[in-house]
């Protein structure tokens, strides 16, 4: 069938991988320097990756392509079904140096990785090398409006939940990310409920399993996002 489907120049394209958060259905990859369209049936056509584009490098076309199959997005690496790593996935590609970004230029936010949610970064990934780490509970974000201001600047974002996310699966990523040899510091960072004090267990559950000798400061924030408590762990 002839319908509207991505198309990337290839000589335009440096790689930069912008385009690769911007497509929710992961139909696009960096491969061998380039981004590429994985498959027909991943894209959507709709563009949403156009304007991520520093070189103008993709453009929506109209030709004979396979049909957009939603199910097969549901079903790809990317979904994080059938327990494959996501390194195809838009929230899984690696990104750094985001200060470089569109949209970044107004200095507000001290972001300059990708990406954060822990499940999706993996212990090889260039931006943890020499890393400030912040592990934060995610709630933490949303209850301080200081979070970029006074945390992150520096830093290293791990972002996960103690209490709804799997914590054998956390204890296993921070040793692993641990056992790299070359984090610097480690900050945890959560709020005063509960649910968030195992944060801190887990991290330091990850770094007795690494064997790891890195500098721990625990900060607890109340329900609104006020510093409440700031401790060195180890």
């Amino acid at each position: 069938m002839k319908r509207p489907i991505v198309e990337i120049d290839e000589e335009l394209c440096d790689g930069c991988g912008l385009c690769i958060p911007a497509c929710e259905e992961g139909a696009i990859k960096i491969i061998n320097g380039k981004a590429r369209l994985i498959g027909d049936k991943y894209c959507d056509g709709l563009g949403h990756c156009l304007g991520n584009c520093p070189r103008g490098a993709i453009k929506v076309i109209e030709r004979e392509a396979e049909p957009f199959d939603a199910e097969a997005v549901q079903n790809s690496p990317c979904s994080g079904r059938d327990g494959h790593e996501d390194s195809g996935c838009p929230g899984g590609f690696a990104l750094s140096g985001l200060e470089k970004s569109p949209g970044t230029q107004n200095g507000k936010g001290a972001l300059k990785h990708w990406p954060v949610q822990t499940h999706l970064v993996r212990p090889e990934m260039d931006f943890l090398a020499g890393a400030d780490l912040l592990i934060t509970a995610d709630c933490a974000p949303v209850a301080s409006p200081l979070y970029h201001s006074d945390f992150l600047p520096g830093k290293v974002a791990l972002l996960g939940c103690p209490k709804f996310d799997d914590q054998a699966a956390y204890r296993d990523k921070f040793k692993a990310i641990f056992s790299r040899g070359d984090i610097k510091s480690i900050t945890v960072l959560s709020m005063e409920v509960p649910c968030c004090k195992g944060l801190l267990r887990i991290v330091l559950e990850g770094m007795d399993d690494a064997r790891a000798d890195v500098p721990v400061k625990n900060v607890i924030l109340d329900l609104s996002g006020r510093l409440k408590e700031e401790v060195a762990v180890r």
